[in-house]
């Protein structure tokens, strides 16, 4: 093995630098999928910052992050080196207590002092994986991770390496696709293979002639919307797969891209001829003769699969684990957005803050598995259909949020509050003792004078408060003989 005086592997660093410029991402501009997924990293580790780092030669390139920053760094310093480097995870729970980084920049000038870090895998020219980046998180304090947490991370990476592997696969299918003669003969002695890989990458290429709308597609884009190979389709067939909601944007995306030549990539919601939900990603450059856009040519893939994994992981990230209602970063959000839409529109909006009494000695009397019940059978009555479709969110160890825009429960708060207060009585027995929880509730209706969620929310908070001091008798025990 010959290696440079940093001590890295040459043969295996020519190949991770080939595999990494493949990617063509260096010193590109942010791209809403990688910021989604650092996004959801930081919150599902709970850490402020989250980056998508690739690692180059001598220097690390950052292509997204949750936090303000520099965006490259100088690999020697990076904690992103050795996780690529070593191709595993990998988490320092106190960087001043770790002699390889204690002494780094990252922790005597920036502060980092926890880090943890999964590699990026994309197949080399040999088509041998190799680590060209990290999805990471950090902080500030000293911790010790969760390994729940860690599982998020490694999947995610997982996500995030298919992103890769997609953009790696799209370039080359544009690549192959915009090529002249000579690559439409190799194109030919290579068929098969190339048919192979569409359908394993479910991905396939296609040609929209601007002159007279006709669609060239190849074998695997035909699978994909569920048609036989056969005759070139027209764009407006083309465009009756994508549901109502979806067209318009599909339409006008493409339509700016021939108005400007200039590249496009949309994805949306699509049905197959056989009426199956999908989710597709469609991309393409301009073909330009003579400074007129003659033709779009792209790729197409069915990123179902993708897209799904991406809506389990956000659901688990705004989800309370114990109640299965929203928890308190998914609330602060759907708050929020129903603020903005009670300003600009004509629907009402209340917010209910719910503390419950009585907890405390369940938890003290009938041990904590009883109050994880309690909280459990309180997430279940803030979900009833009754609410009709108010979100619901524990916010707190004991605390609970519902958000109320329906006209029909606006229009009787009264009565609301006495039906939260009945289904907050819940009755739970351990060893012959019977405790039953209640639950005070603070209603606030929102008006201009709340400039902001804080506003509201202390609104509310002032109207629960008065109703826990109305409040007499709370609990009651009952021996069960």
């Amino acid at each position: 093995m010959t290696t440079d005086p940093s001590g890295y592997d040459r043969h295996s660093e020519a190949a991770r630098a080939a595999a990494l410029q493949a990617l063509a991402l260096l010193g590109t501009a942010p791209e809403r999928e990688f910021d989604a997924l650092v996004a959801l990293a930081a919150e599902l580790l709970g850490c402020p910052t989250a980056l998508l780092n690739l690692v180059d030669n001598d220097r690390l390139f950052v292509k997204a992050r949750t936090t303000p920053g520099v965006m490259t760094f100088d690999r020697g310093t990076a904690f992103c080196d050795r996780t690529v480097v070593d191709d595993r995870l990998t988490v320092i729970d106190d960087t001043l207590r770790d002699e390889r980084f204690r002494h780094s920049p990252l922790v005597t000038d920036v502060g980092v002092r926890f880090y943890a870090g999964a590699p990026l895998r994309v197949a080399d020219p040999d088509g041998i994986r190799r680590a060209v980046g990290t999805l990471c998180v950090v902080d500030t304090a000293p911790r010790t991770a969760d390994p729940r947490a860690l599982a998020a991370l490694a999947h995610l990476a997982t996500l995030a390496e298919a992103l890769l592997e997609a953009r790696r696969t799209a370039l080359k299918a544009i690549h192959i696709a915009t090529t002249g003669e000579e690559l439409v003969t190799r194109l030919g002695r290579q068929d098969q293979i190339f048919r192979q890989a569409e359908q394993i990458a479910e991905i396939g290429s296609w040609r929209l002639s601007i002159d007279d709308g006709t669609l060239d597609w190849s074998d695997n884009v035909y699978r994909i919307h569920g048609l036989p190979v056969g005759q070139k389709p027209r764009l407006r067939d083309a465009m009756r797969f994508y549901p109502e909601h979806s067209r318009a944007l599909v339409q006008a995306s493409l339509d700016d891209a021939i108005r400007y030549g200039q590249p496009f990539a949309i994805e949306t919601d699509f049905i197959t001829a056989d009426r199956r939900q999908r989710r597709v990603r469609a991309m393409a450059d301009p073909e330009i003769v003579d400074g007129r856009v003659v033709a779009m040519v792209g790729v197409f893939q069915d990123v179902t699969q993708r897209y799904a994994l991406e809506q389990q992981l956000r659901h688990s990230a705004d989800t309370d684990a114990l109640t299965g209602i929203a928890n308190r970063a998914a609330f602060d959000r759907e708050l929020q957005a129903a603020m903005e839409r009670a300003r600009h529109g004509d629907t009402p909006l209340y917010l209910a803050l719910i503390d419950l009494d009585g907890f405390k000695a369940i938890n003290d009397t009938l041990g904590h598995g009883a109050g994880d019940d309690v909280l459990r059978l309180t997430g279940r009555a803030l979900s009833e259909p009754w609410l009709m479709g108010s979100v619901a969110a524990r916010i707190g160890g004991d605390e609970f949020a519902v958000i109320i825009e329906h006209p029909s429960l606006a229009g009787d708060i009264g009565g609301l509050r006495e039906r939260l207060e009945d289904a907050l009585r819940v009755p739970v027995e351990v060893g012959g003792v019977t405790m039953t929880s209640a639950g005070s509730v603070g209603i606030a209706a929102f008006d201009d004078e709340c400039h902001s969620l804080r506003d509201f929310a202390r609104r509310a908070d002032a109207i629960l408060y008065t109703a826990k001091r109305a409040r007499v008798g709370t609990r009651t025990i009952r021996r069960v003989a």
